[in-house]
């Protein structure tokens, strides 16, 4: 946060089936506190508020765009680009590549520093065709999948795609999530990852932390200094589910009430405490808007990104009151 106060932001994937001058509408009547947007922009990330091929080939197609987000007084914050760029399958390798960099050639054009992705998950091997995970070594067959796939594709992907970055913007930051299924998932990983180039970085989601049983506070305090994007976005947890089938769960996605754990709104799995705590540690980061990245499967977007909104405010205001 560079001792600025954080604003909010909301994640249009929320409202798919809204164009986007009726999402920003809806956002500027029903959720006033939210000033930014993050824009999906390919690789997984659905993008129908976003033609970047389009927009990076005419420069009034991008001023049109900018004067939509404008007339709502709402600006532009990141572009999302979540995908696999290391996929054994070297289309869709590809493809996310193309997307990404295309997602930071664009942030340059439209004036934002923040690209949102992930960092990949290649094969088991060279024979593989699908990704693996390489999140143990407890059985013969997982052990040392991990390091083989750091050296072999981590290292030298992002040590490119950070020269690319720099070259096309060189405040730009790519902000990685920590997600379980990519090979940068906790600290441990995430320390090496930003060796890798002065341009990586971390979108923090503390959802995922909750249901990995991390504590997200420690987490901030830890790698402060290379967090560039916040999603907010909450965990509940299912006691009866989860006491017959631990965090694990091969299903999703399923009926959620059968479900261990899912997202939920901000409030709903931690209380205003955390969330503010979480505020207060952010200070010294490179966070500058707390982005609501709603996936909440029992609240229709409609009622839980204005009340994340509300909630969110309310954990910046206290924060703030008590720096001062």
């Amino acid at each position: 946060m560079e001792n600025n106060e954080l604003e909010i932001g909301v994640v249009l994937e929320a409202f798919l089936d809204h164009s986007l001058e009726d999402a920003l509408k809806f956002l500027s009547s029903s959720a006033p506190e939210v000033s930014f947007v993050e824009v999906g922009a390919g690789g997984y990330a659905p993008h129908p508020h976003c033609d970047v091929d389009d927009l990076l080939a005419n420069r009034q197609s991008r001023t049109n765009w900018l004067d939509l987000l404008s007339k709502y007084n709402i600006k532009l914050d990141a572009f999302n680009a979540w995908g696999n760029t290391l996929h054994p399958d070297k289309e869709i390798a590809k493809a996310h590549d193309t997307s990404l960099r295309n997602a930071i050639r664009l942030a340059g054009e439209l004036g934002a520093e923040r690209v949102v992705a992930m960092a990949g998950c290649p094969g088991g091997d060279s024979s593989s065709k699908t990704p693996h995970f390489g999140a143990g070594g407890w059985l013969p067959y997982l052990e040392g999948i991990h390091s083989k796939q750091w050296q072999e594709s981590m290292i030298s992907y992002w040590t490119d795609l950070d020269a690319f970055a720099k070259s096309v913007n060189p405040n730009i930051l790519v902000c990685i999530e920590l997600h379980p299924g990519t090979t940068v998932y906790n600290v441990e990983t995430f320390e090496k990852f930003i060796g890798l180039g002065s341009s990586l970085a971390a979108n923090l989601d503390p959802s995922h932390f909750f249901w990995m049983q991390m504590d997200g506070h420690a987490v901030v305090e830890r790698i402060r200094g290379r967090i560039g994007h916040v999603h907010g976005k909450d965990t509940s947890f299912n006691k009866e589910s989860l006491a017959l089938n631990g965090l694990l769960d091969h299903r999703w996605p399923k009926d959620p009430k059968d479900m261990p754990w899912n997202f939920s709104v901000p409030g709903h799995g931690h209380d205003l405490n955390w969330w503010t705590g979480l505020v207060e540690r952010l200070n010294g980061s490179r966070a500058k808007v707390i982005s609501i990245e709603h996936e909440d499967p029992f609240v229709s977007p409609k009622v839980g990104v204005p009340e994340a909104a509300k909630f969110l405010a309310q954990a910046i205001e206290i924060a703030v009151k008590a720096s001062v």
